[in-house]
């Protein structure tokens, strides 16, 4: 017979695996937040924002997040051409569970004295 932490653990594996499948990259998780925070935002945005990211990884991360159902690509055929992504329905019930690993991870970068690296996280910090 089983434990039942063992059958805890083994009931994740699939969930967790298809989560890092969905949300896993290095990417993916700050153009989240980005769309969250944003809603409708341009890819040229997205990229300012993200920093050191470059065209080919961007859209390949973008196109993966909306083969998954978490972004809404629209692309408006005018002069010039311009791309906006929103998320989906999909994307935003994400959002809280990822708020709350923001919290967890918030506190430990307090206790170890990491600092924030985005202008939204150090604004919070000296707010608080």
């Amino acid at each position: 017979m089983k434990k039942p932490e063992k059958d805890k653990i083994e009931n994740l594996l699939c969930p967790i695996k298809y989560l890092t499948k969905v949300l896993g990259g290095r990417w993916k998780l700050p153009i989240l937040c980005i769309l969250e925070s944003g809603g409708t935002v341009r890819f040229g945005q997205i990229k300012k924002k993200l920093g050191n990211v470059s065209n080919v990884m961007l859209s390949q991360t973008l196109k993966e997040l909306e083969r998954d159902g978490i972004v809404i690509r629209h692309q408006y055929n005018e002069v010039p051409p311009h791309v906006d992504y929103t998320m989906t329905k999909k994307g935003k019930s994400v959002i809280p569970a990822l708020s709350m690993l923001g919290d967890w991870a918030k506190e430990f970068m307090n206790e170890e004295s990491i600092v924030p690296e985005c202008e939204e996280c150090l604004s919070d910090m000296n707010r608080n």
